[in-house]
């Protein structure tokens, strides 16, 4: 069955908005894991930010739920780009 490409990028950016909803929480995470790990000092502004292994928990889960989201936004943007590419758009 084929597509419109028109048809085709509309899918590709809902699957592009998916992804940066998905990948959000993670790029949180990691940011909290930071500020913990480098800025609170033991006076973060929650007390579980001054937890080290939370700290660690946060920047592991973060930064992988964030490498994972890089490597489908390439993906999807890739296929964008061969989309409007083939069809001129």
């Amino acid at each position: 069955m084929h597509h419109t490409p028109e048809a085709q990028l509309q899918t590709l950016k809902q699957q592009l908005a998916k992804v940066q909803l998905i990948e959000a929480p993670g790029t949180i995470m990691f940011g909290l894991g930071l500020y913990g790990k480098f800025a609170a000092n033991g006076n973060a502004f929650h007390p579980l930010l001054n937890d080290p292994g939370l700290v660690s928990m946060l920047l592991g889960a973060g930064g992988t739920v964030m490498a994972w989201g890089t490597y489908k936004l390439v993906i999807i943007l890739r296929e964008m780009q061969r989309v409007k590419k083939r069809h001129g758009l």
